[in-house]
């Protein structure tokens, strides 16, 4: 069982850059993952969101990578046409105003254009750094997720003990239920045709009730989903919306055995099974 609220945190530096890498996640119905990292990293987005992909089922999980070069690698492009043309133009305007000034290269340089720098940036070494990276700050996440969902399922276990508890006592009370049943019929039929009723139609009838009102069937299932929801909750697997349904079905379940009892002391189990059941599926929420 997995937690979907986690963090983890990566650092790396060279002589050339610093890079940061955050990984936080959040409760969420679907896997919804958000990716802010620098403009020009933008190619590295799809295998970074193919990483997450692999490795979640659902929840907001937001990776953060943020970096500062230290020394950067510029290449310089001169506009050669450009140059030629304003040589041109202002050596033709020195001539019309008269001026007889030698033209400098601080002329050419006050205008626009003239030089572009750029910055010199190789994606595939990047990558080379920011995944590493990734699985490091994935590890720490993954394992804060672990972490958390044991304390979860700490706390979810206390509630699975009263519901194993208020099992015990439906099968202790279920012999009971059907004697009262068969007591109950026995004296409606005495009072009312007293001792002409036929033994053979008092079983009948017994039989009847048995049927409609015995919770055999519903402990047996009960057990079931119990023990189906400790094994899927002890899996390591993403179990949260498994979990989610079984507890539905236990729900069902104590519904009817709730529906079914004229006893005191299982109506009673029934309504701490449903209180106990509720602040599982609350716990589930944060399960992946």
């Amino acid at each position: 069982m997995k937690s979907m609220t986690g963090y983890g945190y990566a650092e790396y530096q060279d002589e050339k850059i610093h890079l940061i890498l955050e990984v936080k996640s959040y409760n969420n119905r679907y896997l919804d993952i958000i990716i802010n990292q620098p403009v020009f990293l933008n190619p590295l987005e799809a295998d970074i969101r193919k990483y997450i992909n692999d490795r979640a089922e659902r929840g907001r999980i937001e990776v953060y990578l943020r970096m500062r070069e230290l020394e950067e690698d510029i290449v310089f492009h001169l506009d050669r046409s450009a140059a030629k043309t304003y040589s041109d133009a202002l050596k033709e305007l020195s001539q019309i105003a008269g001026i007889n000034e030698k033209l400098e290269l601080s002329h050419l340089l006050s205008f626009d254009g003239m030089l572009k720098a750029e910055k010199k940036r190789d994606i595939e070494e990047y990558k080379k750094k920011v995944f590493p990276l990734l699985e490091e700050a994935f590890k720490q996440w993954d394992d804060s997720r672990i972490k958390e969902g044991q304390e979860t399922y700490n706390d979810i276990s206390s509630s699975l003990d009263v519901i194993y508890g208020a099992v015990d006592l439906f099968e202790e009370k279920a012999s009971e239920m059907e004697e009262n049943i068969k007591t109950n019929i026995k004296t409606r039929f005495n009072e009312v045709l007293g001792d002409e009723v036929a033994e053979q139609r008092i079983l009948a009838e017994t039989a009847v009730l048995l049927v409609k009102y015995s919770i055999n069937e519903e402990i047996v299932r009960l057990k079931g989903h119990l023990d189906s929801f400790k094994t899927s909750a002890l899996s390591g697997d993403a179990v949260g919306k498994k979990l989610d349904f079984i507890c539905q079905e236990i729900n069902r379940e104590i519904n009817t055995i709730g529906s079914k009892s004229v006893i005191i002391e299982i109506n009673q189990k029934v309504v701490d099974v449903k209180d106990s059941l509720e602040n599982i599926r609350e716990q589930l929420r944060n399960v992946e």
